[in-house]
């Protein structure tokens, strides 16, 4: 029984020897005792697996085959996963930049810049400025085809899309890429709608998520008509005009609720590119892309080919009404002035200001016209006016030419040298200091330092009286008076009538070569024209917010008295010679009583006339804006004629009243003007009013007004009188 398992494992020795001498080259290894045998059985590790041999590759394990799945059910897969993820994170960025918008409740009355109303003094609307300028129309007012004009050339699917139009934006984009720039947009109405309302201009891809964001949430809370109703009162038509009632206005001189075919299509057409396309500056181009607009009209059929044709036929043109204006001066000056006069606008406001219209416009005219007829003739190309009543209130202003070509304003920011139309406060600084317009100066060259002075002609008439050295511009007189006085008294007695400007005290004063503005000198007049009553030029009278309340009204607060009457009644004793024999002898104000002074810079760079009766100061500038020089356009010619035509429509059906001073005597204008001390000169012998010629530089000014040497060259030889 024992005997059988021990034959059994010398059984399975023998084949483990077999099997080992195969595998070692066929020598059989050496025979281990039983005992052994059975103990190295015990300890021998389990054999591992036959290495592969080379040259023969293994067949891969038949479970791992078949866990491997297909190719395309792993893409699906993975495509899905990655989908959701991607799914996950736009739904993440549009929940952040929603989450930056504010509470939609508050979004339903957008904050927005306050508009700010321009009136005339009559009570006309003369501008609109801020960013919603029209007052609100509802579409149900408006022409049907005003609404579909917009629909047809900027969303063609509004009504059927939900505030995206995924095919727009497939079209944009192929457009794009095939044109390779950015040629089309793909935003919706809605889309256009939400970026007006609520969001910046900027191109930024937060922007554009938030822009979407709004224009489902507009979708949701409206109708497509008051989406389209809030679209139409809110996009920009150009040239300052915001809301299709302001563009209405602003281009066509009338409500949107009556433009016509041509008209609305105009206006459709507008809001694709509002500051290129503005008919105040391209009309053209407006009248190019309305067609364009009259065609998808038709192929949408939303309007007949008989409409189509007739609209096609006569484009929009801009009313007369409709074109910028001289008034764009006055309104960019009021806004100029609304933070000092009233700080933060708490909203829409109104302004009423002093500007007559009938004046404005007459002003306007004078000017074009002038310039038109004889400004290539005088090599003139700008203009600027003012006119103030004897309170210092703006009844008319012009800044230039054509406000549409260029809105800086020439008659409030420019500084231009004055010429002989600063040398009324050389004079009433003389007669301040004890001379009077019968005194006698020497009308002959003068020469001070290397510097030298005379009058444009050459010519010197010896000795004359202040009245006839202010009437003919005599700058030998002028200089005289000017070192006589003192540069520094004559500066002063500037800044007391009210020139704001730097003025250099030196002799050079005398000829008028310290810079102002068109404003200033005529405000510096009016006490002239009141009996020396100081001004300060106004334009604003009262501010009023939208429920009526005034947050601003004006005073009436000035400097006070600047000048003593008398004096007052001597310089317009004088300055009335200078319209009946003097520089302005071309003046036409008949019946009336009227004074002033031409100005005529060195090399005829500019051309002032400053005339004035007991209603209204008016002062004229023609010029260059590079200050060249023009072909010898004085005071004496286009400044007077443009005075005239103003200052006789201001004047009419108005009650005639003598200047302060009680002058009458026979002569000119009917009421007419004597010449004290002296007699009247023929015209013939007049001279017009030129620059100065000068030789040398102007010596810089003294430091002391005590006596110097100069003070006491002119005191001891030329006469000079002592201060008063």
């Amino acid at each position: 029984m024992r005997r059988e398992p021990v034959l059994e494992r010398q059984e399975s020795l023998f084949d483990i020897r077999l099997d080992a001498r195969d595998r070692s080259g066929g020598a059989p290894p050496p025979a281990d005792p039983p005992r052994r045998v059975r103990a190295a059985k015990k300890a021998e590790p389990p054999p591992e697996p036959p290495a592969p041999r080379r040259g023969r590759a293994e067949p891969p394990a038949r479970p791992r085959r078949r866990r491997r799945g297909p190719f395309l059910f792993r893409l699906v897969k993975w495509g899905f996963i990655l989908g959701l993820w991607g799914v996950l994170a736009l739904a993440g960025v549009i929940a952040y930049e929603a989450s930056k918008l504010p509470p939609m409740q508050t979004l339903m009355i957008p904050k927005r810049p306050p508009t700010v109303t321009v009136l005339a003094a009559d009570g006309k609307a003369l501008a609109t400025r801020g960013d919603m300028g029209g007052v609100a129309v509802p579409i149900r007012e408006l022409p049907p085809y005003l609404p579909k004009a917009f629909v047809a050339i900027e969303d063609q699917r509004f009504y059927s899309h939900f505030g995206l139009d995924p095919e727009g934006l497939a079209r944009a984009l192929v457009t794009n890429l095939t044109s390779r720039r950015l040629r089309q947009g793909g935003s919706t109405l809605t889309q256009q709608l939400a970026k007006n309302l609520f969001l910046t201009q900027e191109r930024t891809a937060s922007r554009k998520v938030q822009e979407l964001v709004l224009a489902l949430w507009l979708e949701h809370k409206f109708t497509k008509d008051e989406i389209l109703d809030l679209y139409l009162n809110r996009v920009y038509f150009g040239a300052g005009a915001y809301g299709v009632e302001a563009a209405a206005q602003r281009y066509f001189g009338k409500s949107a609720r009556q433009v016509s075919l041509a008209e609305a299509a105009m206006l459709a057409g507008l809001v694709n590119s509002p500051s290129r396309l503005a008919p105040t500056r391209n009309l053209r181009g407006a009248q190019q892309r309305a067609a364009l607009v009259l065609s998808a009209m038709r192929q949408q059929a939303m309007i007949s080919q008989d409409m189509a044709g007739a609209a096609l036929a006569r484009p929009a043109q801009l009313s007369r009404a409709g074109m910028p204006d001289s008034s764009g001066y006055v309104a960019d000056w009021v806004m100029d002035q609304m933070d000092s006069f009233v700080g933060e606008l708490p909203g829409d406001v109104t302004v009423r200001t002093t500007v007559e219209p009938a004046l404005q416009q007459a002003a306007e005219r004078a000017l074009e016209d002038t310039l038109a007829k004889s400004g290539a003739k005088y090599g003139v190309g700008q203009g600027a006016l003012v006119m103030l009543d004897t309170d210092g209130a703006v009844k008319a202003l012009i800044g230039g030419r054509s406000y549409a070509d260029s809105q800086y304003n020439r008659a409030v920011t420019a500084r231009r040298q004055p010429g002989s139309a600063f040398k009324p406060f050389i004079y009433l600084t003389a007669l301040e200091h004890g001379l009077t317009p019968d005194t006698v100066r020497e009308d002959a060259p003068v020469q001070l330092k290397g510097w030298r002075p005379e009058n444009s002609t050459h010519d010197y008439r010896g000795p004359v009286t202040l009245t006839t050295a202010l009437a003919l511009s005599l700058n030998t007189v002028s200089v005289r008076l000017t070192l006589e006085v003192g540069p520094k008294a004559v500066v002063a007695t500037a800044k007391r009538l009210g020139i704001a400007s730097a003025l250099d005290p030196n002799p050079s004063i005398a000829l008028g070569t310290s810079e102002v503005s068109v404003l200033e000198l005529a405000s510096a007049y009016t006490p002239f024209a009141n009996g020396g009553i100081g001004v300060v030029p106004h334009v604003i009278d009262t501010v009023k917010s939208a429920d009526g309340k005034t947050l601003y009204q004006r005073a009436g607060a000035g400097p006070g008295r600047v000048m003593d009457p008398a004096y007052a009644a001597m310089m317009n004793q004088m300055m009335t010679q200078t319209l009946a024999i003097g520089t302005a002898r071309r003046a036409d104000l008949p019946g009336w009583q009227a004074a002033g002074k031409t100005g005529t810079s060195q090399d005829y760079r500019d051309a002032w006339f400053v005339g004035y009766t007991a209603r209204y100061v008016t002062a004229v500038w023609l010029g260059n804006d590079d200050s060249s020089p023009t072909k010898k356009a004085s005071g004496a010619n286009l400044p007077v004629e443009i005075w005239s035509r103003v200052m006789k429509t201001a004047h009419q059906n108005v009650p005639v009243a003598e200047l302060p001073g009680g002058l009458r005597t026979a002569g000119f204008g009917g009421i007419g003007y004597g010449q004290p001390g002296g007699s009247f000169l023929p015209p013939e012998s007049v001279p017009d009013d030129r620059p100065p010629a000068v030789v040398g530089e102007a010596p810089a000014p003294r430091q002391e007004e005590p006596m110097t040497l100069d003070r006491w060259f002119v005191q001891t030889f030329l006469g000079g009188g002592q201060r008063r």
